[in-house]
């Protein structure tokens, strides 16, 4: 799975449009996330084929800005307990890795950006 970093203009109906582009190529955004600064939208989203959602979005003018590999983790199982997301970052923070971006996806999945995915998978357990 890659994280794609997405600028939009700050303005009503880009996101939409963005969506509906993604749509009509058969593309699904697993995962998404956004936030303004200032007149721009920044958004995260977690898809499968990050090289045809990159030419799709580049082809109807859309600015790709970064593509990322993340972690991705199904939490189903302690989705809802608290303390549990704290447990997770300290464990990958003692293994001296930065989380510098975190969303929710679909079916219960965490999406974890950090600067070092060995280290990450291994303080978690992850293969």
């Amino acid at each position: 799975m890659r994280d794609l970093t997405v600028i939009l203009k700050n303005q009503p109906g880009i996101l939409a449009d963005m969506g509906e582009v993604l749509g009509k190529n058969g593309i699904n955004m697993e995962g998404l996330c956004g936030f303004p600064l200032k007149d721009e939208g920044i958004i995260h989203i977690l898809v499968e084929d990050e090289t045809t959602t990159k030419w799709v979005l580049e082809n109807e003018g859309f600015e790709v800005r970064a593509i990322r590999e993340v972690l991705v983790m199904d939490i189903g199982n302690i989705a809802g307990k608290p303390g549990t997301g704290g447990k997770m970052a300290r464990k990958i923070g003692k293994a001296g890795v930065n989380i510098d971006l975190i969303y929710m996806a679909e079916n219960n999945r965490i999406v974890l950006g950090v600067d070092n995915l060995e280290k990450a998978r291994a303080a978690l357990g992850i293969e």
